[in-house]
């Protein structure tokens, strides 16, 4: 059953607060893709907090102008869908970790920044680090000195205890 007027312009407004939320937006092709492969997209998308949306380029293109994106859906290939993440990241590496599983699934570009990323991009930004493991490499550099110094510090009373117990052995 079509659309009526009203469903497609609430469509557009959720489509385009998307746009306007998202920091990380990645451009999927999914034809050919078997439902239970889309669900499972969907299902690890939902983990991560990304929200996978399947709409027409025309509404894509209307959606992604109203945000301020500088982008034409019409020229990607394919059947688009479009993943939405709050941070720069997260789309691409749950796009491109599926991709890698299901062959339809194809990234066919991003944005980032208001503006369009072509597909190696994407794929480069897909290979960094999450925020949460960047923070975590960031905690360990910044505790490496310290529990260097206390193993030093630990080490000279563990070796001067180590003599103590020789000369009592010596003097036994």
């Amino acid at each position: 059953m079509a659309k009526s007027r009203i469903q497609k312009a609430g469509d557009l407004k959720t489509l385009t607060d998307s746009f306007k939320a998202a920091k990380g937006v990645v451009f999927v092709d999914y034809k050919g893709v078997t439902v239970k492969n889309a669900g499972k997209l969907r299902r690890q998308a939902e983990k991560v907090g990304v929200e996978y949306v399947v709409a027409k380029k025309t509404l894509i293109n209307i959606a992604a102008r109203e945000a301020g994106f500088d982008l034409n859906a019409k020229e990607l290939d394919g059947n688009i869908a479009v993943a939405f993440s709050a941070d720069e990241v997260s789309a691409a590496s749950v796009i491109a970790n599926i991709s890698k599983e299901v062959e339809q699934i194809k990234i066919v570009g991003g944005a980032l920044e208001g503006r369009f990323i072509t597909t190696a991009q994407v794929k480069a930004l897909a290979s960094l680090p999450s925020k949460q493991q960047l923070l975590g490499q960031l905690a360990y550099v910044l505790n490496a000195p310290r529990v260097g110094l206390v193993t030093t510090l630990s080490g000279i009373t563990r070796g001067f205890v180590t003599a103590l117990h020789g000369i009592e052995e010596k003097k036994a």
